[in-house]
């Protein structure tokens, strides 16, 4: 593939390193402070990969649109507002976005799903997830993605940890849980709690090459892609439709 990168950070470095092995090019890289001349490349590339920060937005946005290149997007912390404009892309170019790019977790996805269907209501549901002492955001954006497995509809309400006398736990809830501490790559375990019986699904990541694997498995899988919006699950298990 011929690829341009944008993000300079431990994502970026290790997609600009594995791609080159691969044998693939990286034609740009572009950071904070030199994202602006993105603007200046006429060209399109076979896929843009973002993993950047959301101030990036905008200029990305512009590439897409002039030049039609398929957009792969990791970039988390958006807003409603920016998601929206990222999904309106979708109008130019195939774009993929996905808060974890981990083939192991796309499948857990789809377990979840089965799962949480089939268990239905006589089962509680409680995710947990686990991250090193450095991230700064919680609960991490794969633990909004489980969630949004085992409630598609929305119909229960999160709570995020527990203090003091709360009282029974109310049939509506589901726990979503941050514990941060040392090198972790990430470990995200969704418990099913139901009448004398436990499941529970538990994924971890040993390291940050297992989601810049996914990403360029998922990148090369785009390029193949029509314009619209998709996500992993509709590209990896080829089911109809986009995201």
């Amino acid at each position: 593939m011929n690829i341009v990168l944008i993000g300079r950070g431990r994502m970026g470095s290790l997609i600009l390193t594995t791609a080159q092995a691969q044998g693939d090019r990286v034609a740009a890289v572009y950071g904070r402070e030199d994202l602006a001349a993105l603007l200046k490349l006429e060209t399109a590339a076979d896929v843009v990969m973002d993993f950047s920060q959301p101030g990036a937005l905008d200029t990305v946005a512009a590439y897409v649109k002039k030049t039609g290149t398929p957009l792969l997007c990791g970039v988390t912390g958006y807003t409603p507002e920016q998601l929206d404009a990222l999904r309106g892309l979708g109008a130019y170019a195939p774009v993929l976005w996905s808060a974890n790019f981990s083939l192991g977790i796309a499948v857990l996805y789809r377990a979840l799903r089965t799962a949480a269907a089939a268990l239905g209501e006589d089962f509680d549901v409680e995710i947990v997830e686990t991250h090193h002492s450095r991230k700064a955001d919680a609960p991490s954006g794969t633990a909004k993605l489980l969630l949004e497995a085992v409630d598609p509809a929305g119909a229960l309400t999160p709570v995020y940890g527990r203090e003091g006398r709360t009282g029974e736990r109310p049939r509506d809830q589901v726990g979503v849980h941050a514990l941060r501490g040392g090198t972790v790559a990430g470990t995200h375990t969704v418990h099913f709690l139901g009448p004398d019986e436990e499941l529970e699904f538990t994924h971890r990541a040993a390291s940050r090459q297992i989601f810049v694997n996914g990403a360029l498995r998922m990148a090369r899988l785009l390029t193949a892609r029509p314009k619209g919006v998709y996500d992993i699950q509709s590209i990896l298990f080829q089911d109809e439709g986009g995201a």
